[in-house]
């Protein structure tokens, strides 16, 4: 069966990502590509490297345009999606590779994002624990998916093992992440200029503001320990993890991301307390365990830690692990393609295992190099 897409946002980088990787999957039709301010000039104008879909011209983002399709991409600024997921309610299924349906915690929502709170939708990052289970087992058959933010699926991807198998503590996490700039979408800001970026790494989010937040707390608290709802972990509403109010009370996590020069890629160094009395051999076998049979999540062996450079355009998290004994901290380190694995790879992956396709279709674990 062929399934035909419509891609909004087209014309950005989350957009042309999703697209990229689509063009490649042998059960899609792109039918319909749209835009904002760039409405009815050509695809190929705004991502030239796209070449088999030269002949698509960017269309209005409206609901009329969007319906109509078995599957609609919305990779849009957070805030926007909502506007139009709302009117496609007879679309088979919806993929927001936006923040407005991430979380379940309104109150959370409020304080990090602002304006309108939609419905949870069940969360696009397949080798997660949520609930008891691997969060691919909610996305079989999902209609709504909300893909992931690229900085809280690292972040969460690196730590969860170690928190649903009892082996750290996640009440004094800190993470610090090298980004590239690319995550910050294509629209033109000062700070993202190269002259402002080149030579230079560039703190920002600090103090625990940074929107992605919430979204680690609440993949944190899904694996804690059993479901307490459905939520975005699974199909439909409600809120899960430990507490009331935001998500993931109790979770405690200072988070800095770093801009740094180059266009992909999130490289994060995350760390937290060691359970008393857990050995060594356990707290490895955590992470062994969580990611053996996964196809695009692959723990290096003892000693070694992942390079960016290394997981460019592939759908894949490196992850290196260290104990360290001195200070009674695990410290991990995840390195990911920001756009693939922590965007559109994700969007597609949890699609294919929503239509009961091969998880890997049109996806590679091979980055490119140099």
């Amino acid at each position: 069966m062929t399934y035909t897409v419509a891609v909004s946002g087209a014309s950005g980088y989350a957009g042309g990502e999703i697209l990229r990787l689509l063009a490649g999957h042998p059960d899609i039709e792109i039918r319909t590509v749209t835009a904002h301010s760039n409405a009815g000039q050509p695809l190929i104008q705004h991502q030239p490297h796209l070449r088999s879909l030269a002949g698509l011209t960017l269309q209005d983002t409206t609901p009329e345009i969007l319906a109509g399709h078995d599957i609609v991409f919305l990779a849009l600024p957070h805030g926007q999606s909502g506007q139009y997921t709302d009117a496609l309610g007879s679309t088979p299924l919806v993929i927001d590779a936006g923040a407005d349906h991430r979380l379940t915690s309104e109150s959370a929502w409020d304080a990090f994002y602002g304006g309108a709170f939609h419905e949870p939708w069940t969360y696009g990052v397949p080798e997660l624990l949520a609930g008891g289970v691997k969060q691919r087992e909610h996305l079989r058959g999902a209609t709504r998916i909300a893909a992931p933010g690229c900085n809280a699926s690292t972040v969460s991807l690196s730590l969860v093992p170690g928190v649903a198998a009892g082996v750290i503590v996640a009440d004094d996490i800190v993470s610090v992440l090298a980004v590239g700039p690319s995550g910050a979408g294509k629209s033109l800001k000062t700070n993202l200029l190269a002259s402002e970026i080149l030579g230079s790494a560039n703190p920002y989010a600090v103090g625990g503001t940074h929107r992605h937040i919430p979204e680690i707390r609440q993949a944190l608290a899904a694996a804690s320990g059993p479901s307490t709802g459905s939520g975005t972990q699974g199909a439909g509403s409600g809120t899960q993890g430990a507490g009331s109010g935001i998500q993931g009370a109790g979770i405690r996590i200072s988070f800095t991301p770093v801009l740094v020069p180059m266009s992909r890629g999130i490289l994060a160094t995350s760390s937290a307390p060691i359970v008393d009395g857990v050995t060594d051999a356990q707290i490895r076998e955590a992470w062994e365990s969580a990611y053996a049979d996964e196809t695009f999540v692959h723990l290096l062996p003892e000693g070694s830690f992942p390079r960016t450079a290394d997981v460019l355009g592939a759908n894949t998290a490196l992850i290196g692990l260290a104990i360290d004994r001195a200070a009674n901290r695990v410290t991990v380190v995840a390195a990911v393609d920001n756009l693939v694995k922590g965007t559109a790879g994700a969007a597609i992956q949890s699609m294919n295992i929503a239509l009961g396709l091969p998880e890997d279709r049109a996806l590679s674990i091979n980055g490119v190099a140099p």
